[in-house]
């Protein structure tokens, strides 16, 4: 592995819905399990949607030798609800946590207990001590529903000071704004690893309706290569790691802490993005 000793990669996946997509995941887990990753994060439904699948995924992760990091959001949860699943992971061995607000589900009109993700941090803290290590989100390009970078700003120095140990951003595809985001927290004495979130390119139009919702920009010259290889998925794919790995690089060689993929449960666009990288099975 060509990385650093303090640089290391982790992988996104969300629960599976069928018990096909269970079996497919492992396999993907254990392909991408070869590259000695950090850890894998699952993710977890608005308003605790898919809870149990987030805590079955996690589990069956573990089963096979790799670390797994359970996300858990607070919107609609009480601290006796957080309480309950921080102590299964606990008695499971689970020692990292991915802490989020989460998306407030349409309709919804009892949030819960928790407003802000940095409420969450701190409960985790007050209820664990030192056993979970913390990773929390941060947004280089700010986050849609901030008024402004400053306020951004100042909610991610939030998260920081309640108690997380480390950042994982929303995907972008502009190093700059990386690089400013890092110098603005340094500027905020804002101490903890920001780890860029990578986002493969293989569907256009599905990560075009994701960086909609998400806030992350897709550059113009990027789009109008994408717009142009129509439903050529394979120039998509091979234009997407090209644009991707380079990204990486530039990020890595900058001494970024690590990267995280957002692999949408597939195995095969990020291996061929570390491949470029020099990221080879141990």
């Amino acid at each position: 592995m060509s990385l650093e000793s303090y640089q290391k990669i982790s992988f996104e996946f969300f629960p599976p819905k069928t018990e096909e997509g269970r079996v497919k995941l492992l396999n993907v887990s254990k392909e991408l399990g070869q590259l000695d990753p950090a850890y894998f994060s699952v993710t977890f439904g608005a308003g605790g949607s898919t809870q149990q699948g987030t805590i079955d995924t996690v589990l069956d992760i573990k089963k096979q030798g790799f670390s797994a990091a359970p996300h858990l959001s607070c919107v609609g949860s009480t601290k006796a609800s957080i309480r309950k699943i921080l102590s299964n992971y606990k008695d499971n061995g689970v020692d990292r946590i991915v802490a989020l607000r989460g998306d407030i589900p349409s309709g919804t009109l009892d949030i819960g207990e928790f407003r802000y993700a940095n409420e969450l941090v701190a409960f985790i803290r007050e209820e664990t001590g030192d056993h979970f290590h913390i990773e929390v989100a941060a947004y280089p390009e700010v986050h849609p529903q901030a008024a402004n970078a400053q306020t951004d700003l100042a909610n991610f120095k939030q998260k920081v000071e309640a108690g997380a140990d480390s950042a994982i951003t929303q995907y972008f595809f502009n190093f700059e704004a990386y690089v400013r985001f890092v110098e603005d927290c340094d500027k905020m004495a804002i101490n903890v690893p920001i780890v860029p979130g990578i986002m493969p390119i293989t569907n256009y139009s599905q990560l075009a309706r994701f960086s909609d919702m998400c806030g992350a920009e897709i550059p113009r010259w990027i789009r109008k290569r994408l717009e142009g290889f129509a439903d050529d998925r394979e120039s998509i794919k091979a234009f997407g790691t090209d644009v991707v790995s380079e990204l990486s690089q530039t990020l890595l060689d900058y001494g970024c802490p690590g990267l995280h993929f957002y692999s949408m449960n597939q195995a095969e666009a990020s291996l061929a993005i570390c491949r470029n990288l020099g990221i080879s099975a141990k």
